[in-house]
């Protein structure tokens, strides 16, 4: 069944051999799209950040296969230069992996498995927030980063088991960590709750604690990029400080995925590649300098959750809890 994308907020269209995205850089102030007609402009876009959120980065590259097919280009050059985009995010190179095994790699071919992955992304993220709804206590519930419809083909992943929850009546609010340093919590989630009619109120990173301490969360709920084989999750950075401070308040913490971001060839969190992004996403706010020039940065842009910490795993197919090593392989059998 293909969605419509008119009713289901999405960060990406497919007109007629262009991909258009909508440039979550200029967010909440400026609802632009871009125009991608190559598969190099998919890349920039990638890792320029226009479109972000691992599923959504698997999605749009997909796209960008297809595009480079049009064009022509041998297709082991286009998911070469795809691939270089960005390190962490796996479901880029789950995407990239079904995409070349399309037979015969005909643009036809390759446009319509990239519009089944972008679609079946969005049925995951609806059944995702089916299977989670229920495990939400009543109250409000804490996000970091933005795992919503914006970081998805469509409807989201941890912002997904919130919008079930309300479509089902239930009454929650959202507290969203602004996450620095890209802000994707303080301009993205409560854009996008706010579009939803979901009451959503921004933080910043390091009030959490103190929130909690009052009683005034319930539970936190999490996307991922990576999940390896033992559930150590890798997501946007903050993300383990958040679960600790959960732990300590004896609050549940959730992590939301469709099974493309779970990796099974790497057994535990070691072993995921942290990417490291641009100083001046730190020094700056925007074009304004915010530290001293020439000031040392670093800005690892994700770092890794243990498996301890997480109350369970929601996906697609199924509530994964520990031991995950056991659980997260019965999702695929």
């Amino acid at each position: 069944m293909t969605p419509d994308l008119e009713k289901v907020l999405s960060p990406m269209r497919w007109h007629d051999g262009v991909l258009e995205l909508l440039d979550q850089r200029l967010l909440p102030h400026e609802e632009t799209w871009v125009q991608c007609r190559d598969y190099r402009a998919v890349a920039r876009a990638i890792k320029e950040m226009v479109v972000r959120g691992a599923p959504a980065i698997g999605c749009a590259a997909a796209y960008g296969v297809a595009l480079g097919a049009r064009q022509k280009e041998p297709l082991d050059k286009v998911v070469a230069v795809l691939r270089a985009t960005r390190p962490t995010a796996v479901n880029l190179f789950w995407a990239l992996d079904r995409m070349g095994r399309v037979q015969p790699p005909t643009p036809e071919r390759l446009e319509k498995e990239a519009l089944a992955i972008h679609y079946e992304d969005i049925a995951a993220c609806i059944a995702i927030g089916q299977h989670g709804a229920p495990l939400l206590p009543d109250g409000t519930v804490l996000t970091h980063c933005n795992a919503g419809a914006l970081a998805t083909g469509g409807y989201g992943t941890a912002l997904g088991v919130v919008r079930a929850a309300h479509e089902a009546g239930r009454k929650l609010k959202v507290i969203a960590d602004e996450t620095r340093p890209f802000l994707q919590g303080a301009r993205l989630t409560a854009w996008e709750l706010q579009k939803s009619g979901i009451e959503v109120s921004v933080i910043t990173d390091n009030m959490a604690a103190h929130l909690m301490s009052k009683g005034e969360i319930q539970s936190v709920i999490v996307g991922a990029d990576r999940i390896a084989a033992n559930g150590d999750t890798a997501n946007k950075i903050g993300t383990y400080g958040v679960a600790l401070i959960a732990r300590e308040h004896k609050l549940p913490f959730f992590v939301a995925a469709p099974r493309s971001t779970i990796d099974r060839s790497i057994p535990d969190g070691a072993h995921i590649v942290i990417e490291e992004r641009d100083g001046r996403e730190v020094t700056h706010l925007g074009e304004r300098a915010i530290t001293p020039d020439g000031v040392s940065v670093r800005n690892p842009a994700f770092d890794v959750t243990p498996n301890v910490l997480i109350a369970a795993i929601i996906t697609e197919a199924g509530v994964a809890r520990p031991p995950y090593i056991d659980s997260l392989a019965g999702l695929f059998s």
